[in-house]
């Protein structure tokens, strides 16, 4: 690789890293009171103690930047992040380029947790997170686990099409249940169809500090896990011939992106298509190398689902969408143009 090259992917990180910045403070001018650019900076500022006596701001644009909008980003930028960074592991991991974070049952089990979190009516704290998050966090942990279980108890080293298929029938199997609960239990229905259909309504600082630890723990360790990752990609039978204990990695990978992967459901709700579609972009810009892919997939994640939050708040002012609907809508086009235009490297003729 020549200079010219090794320059490419730094400064392409760094590119990625100042339009988040952007859309975050175009994000932050958003909404029923429009802010410009510059008193969203000068409000960002005005909390470094040195800076203050040199200009002033309106406390109403501090309490809307500090209290009402800027936990309301980055929660949208962590959530992106964590599962772009999840849907890119998994889809190496898996070899499959249609995996996603919630191919292995996170999705379904965080909906049957916070499903019965509401309908108990649920009302203490765990980890951290608030009775429904928190349900949906040990619902979505539980499930990954369980497919784990299942998958191993023919072998001690799982082949990923068995974590696959166990995934896919327990998502059915806890889909169902949801439905079941909802039909039964229709006074909630409103509840539970808000939060399973995504979005972040009400998001505070104790909902970003909920879920920070977890996404950011989960990430660093899925980032130092690519060597192993690029390996799996040539083959289980291959990686173990290549001296790596294929059972062990599978696990923590697992693990970690289910871990992110599940905080950042507990806090949005299901929100799909990130976690397919920026791994795809990152990967046509960067190349497979996870050491590469991982970031990049992030910075794409955080920046598209912060552009969808955007789109959902402003799009039907003053009604807002929920993000996991408008995902979908602008998602599936683009993943079908992305099928089509990349067909042959996806498997087809």
């Amino acid at each position: 690789m020549n200079k010219g090259k090794a320059l490419s992917y730094p400064l392409f990180i760094i590119i990625l890293t100042a339009g988040l910045i952007v859309v975050i403070i175009v994000s932050l001018g958003m909404g029923s009171v429009n802010i410009p650019p510059k008193k969203v900076i000068l409000a960002l500022l005005w909390k470094v103690p040195s800076l203050r006596s040199s200009y002033q701001v309106e406390h109403t644009v501090l309490t809307i930047i500090w209290d009402l909008r800027l936990a309301r980003s980055l929660l949208a930028a962590i959530v992106g992040a964590s599962l772009a960074g999840s849907g890119a592991v998994f889809q190496g991991l898996f070899r499959n380029p249609l995996a996603e974070p919630f191919i292995i049952g996170a999705s379904s089990g965080a909906a049957l947790g916070a499903t019965i979190a509401i309908i108990t009516g649920l009302n203490t704290f765990m980890w951290g997170m608030r009775a429904v998050p928190g349900a949906a966090f040990l619902g979505a942990i539980s499930a990954v686990g369980l497919v784990f279980v299942i998958a191993r108890s023919g072998s001690s080293d799982p082949p990923a099409v068995s974590l696959l298929l166990a995934g896919t029938a327990l998502s059915s199997l806890f889909s169902a249940v949801v439905s079941f609960l909802m039909a039964m239990q229709d006074k909630d229905l409103h509840k539970i169809f808000f939060w399973i259909l995504g979005g972040f309504s009400g998001s505070s600082w104790n909902s970003l500090a909920s879920v920070l630890p977890y996404s950011i723990v989960s990430l660093v360790v899925l980032f130092f896990l690519s060597r192993p990752l690029d390996i799996m990609a040539f083959g289980e039978d291959s990686a173990k011939g290549m001296g790596l204990s294929v059972g062990h990695a599978q696990l923590v990978v697992v693990v970690f992106a289910s871990i992110a992967t599940a905080a950042a459901v507990a806090t949005s709700g299901i929100i799909g298509f990130v976690g397919l579609i920026a791994p795809h972009t990152a990967r046509i810009l960067v190349g497979p190398l996870h050491r590469r892919l991982i970031p990049a997939s992030c910075l794409i994640g955080a920046i598209l689902l912060v552009l969808a939050d955007d789109l959902a708040r402003v799009i039907l002012a003053p009604m807002e969408i929920p993000v996991g609907v408008l995902t979908a809508m602008l998602g599936a086009p683009f993943f079908l143009y992305l099928l089509k235009t990349r067909q042959r490297s996806l498997g087809g003729t």
